[in-house]
């Protein structure tokens, strides 16, 4: 009798979210749901760091906290709104690459206000693409093959970026006259405390990744944390900006508090309309459409790849209430621009919780929530150090990266331009080079062996967008 009524007690929420319908229980969402926090929560501390990374046009950079609690806070609001409306184990943080993007590109080129203005309307288009049904349109165009090509190249990106943070790589300040345009450590040699940190740090959480510990990123980033204070407690190695050998961005050391208010000063400082006329309209589009590009593509992927996770596909290989969730991610866009923490997507590691058992958006809810009571530990983001931040963006790029093996090398005129997007992004520190390659040279090379009927009628549209991105440089010439 109490079991029955136990049963029946939660029958409206269950109804709700499908639990019993899916093949789960409530304790294998909350299971779940924990888990993906875990394996994803060191966007909390990684986001910051990258964002914090870039100088905005007037040489501002932005507060570490502010940005943590930021980042909690967008990624513990939408996930739930995911569980919510898209009833979906699907978690949502700033995105990894688009991140990157934004703080070493977009932002460079108008102030930190402008650029989140145009991951807010990046965010816009993407919700009237959802509405329109031009987003599936859209991702049907370009080939599987030169989307799997494109998040290739995102890996290698952060890669790069993770081992030049890490003073694991550095840039030679004088390439002209060597041979290489970078080293490895200082003078081709790998002698400094913070570097030897970083690289056990990096066998630490390989270690754990491939023994397939639940949050081994996140535990990477704490072990190699807690390993960078005892050295700087011993070592006394200050700051990288005043002397060679010292830590990168952060200075490791025990903060004088764990739990504070949220610094939410950043939300809502964004400028839709500035940026027009700071970098030109022309830059101005391709940063946005770059960005639709980079968000748009990775959601559908990892929405699909959840799915398969949990055999929640169905015959034509989309998961169920797909345009609800696809709602939620384009809002998610529009607010991370919004909070000035970058555009927020759909993570990957949501399969995790998946493989837990998740199976509905309860799990969402969960893993939102503690989003949200993460916020509240954002001075703990001041004690990472890039050397433990950066084995996660190496990490991640592996992840990234192992996709490769999709990509038809036999065929060239589709194996070229993924090469092309591949290379170009890491080797020149720029993820709409290596897109725009891509598509130009697939157009190009279709075109060239006869094969025009393997070009979607709106890949010609998007590659003359991508010759006038690169001829820019001459034309403002010209025009001015």
């Amino acid at each position: 009798m109490s079991a029955d009524t136990e049963a029946a007690a939660p029958t409206g929420f269950d109804r709700y979210f499908e639990i019993t319908k899916r093949g789960s229980t409530l304790s294998r969402e909350v299971r779940g749901g924990v888990v993906t926090f875990f394996t994803m929560a060191y966007i909390v501390v990684l986001n910051p760091l990258i964002l914090a990374g870039g100088i905005d046009a007037d040489g501002q950079k932005l507060p570490i906290t502010a940005l943590a609690a930021g980042t909690a806070l967008v990624a513990g609001v939408i996930t739930i709104l995911m569980g919510v409306v898209g009833r979906f184990p699907l978690a949502l943080a700033a995105g990894l690459g688009v991140n990157a993007l934004v703080a070493y590109e977009i932002a460079p080129e108008m102030t930190w206000a402008d650029a989140m203005g145009l991951v807010v309307i990046e965010g816009v288009l993407i919700l009237i693409l959802v509405l329109t049904g031009l987003r599936t349109a859209v991702f049907k165009a370009v080939p599987t093959q030169l989307k799997t090509a494109i998040g290739v190249g995102i890996g290698l990106f952060l890669m790069i970026i993770g081992l030049v943070d890490a003073g694991f790589v550095h840039r030679i300040p004088d390439a002209a006259n060597t041979t290489v345009p970078v080293e490895l450590g200082l003078g081709g040699k790998l002698v400094t405390w913070p570097t030897l940190v970083f690289v056990i740090g990096l066998l630490f959480t390989l270690v754990l990744f491939v023994r397939k510990i639940k949050g081994a990123i996140l535990i990477g980033i704490l072990g190699t944390t807690v390993l960078a204070i005892i050295v700087e407690a011993v070592a006394k190695l200050g700051p990288a900006v005043v002397k060679p050998g010292g830590w990168s961005l952060n200075v490791p050391a025990l903060p004088d508090q764990i739990i504070d208010t949220p610094d939410l000063s950043l939300i809502g400082k964004f400028n839709v309309l500035d940026s027009w006329s700071t970098a030109g309209p022309l830059v101005v589009l391709m940063f946005v459409f770059t960005l639709l590009v980079t968000d748009f593509f990775d959601t559908m992927g990892t929405m699909v790849a959840v799915g398969q996770e949990g055999e929640l596909l169905d015959e034509e290989g989309m998961p169920p209430r797909t345009r609800e969730i696809l709602l939620v991610d384009s809002v998610a866009a529009a607010a991370g621009g919004a909070a000035s923490v970058s555009s927020n997507t759909s993570y990957v590691e949501s399969a995790s919780g998946v493989g837990e058992g998740a199976r509905t958006g309860v799990a969402s809810l969960v893993t939102g929530a503690l989003f949200l009571v993460a916020m509240f530990f954002a001075p703990l983001v001041k004690v990472v150090p890039f050397e433990a931040a950066s084995t996660a963006l190496v990490v991640v790029g592996f992840l990234m990266i192992t996709t490769v093996r999709q990509i038809d090398w036999s065929d060239y005129t589709i194996a070229v331009p993924a090469f092309l997007t591949v290379t170009l992004m890491p080797f020149t520190y720029s993820i709409s080079n290596g897109i725009g390659a891509g598509i130009i040279s697939y157009v190009v090379l279709k075109l060239a062996t006869g094969r025009a009927r393997d070009i979607h009628p709106l890949m010609y549209g998007i590659a003359a967008l991508f010759v006038l991105y690169f001829a820019r440089g001459p034309l403002e010439s010209w025009i001015l």
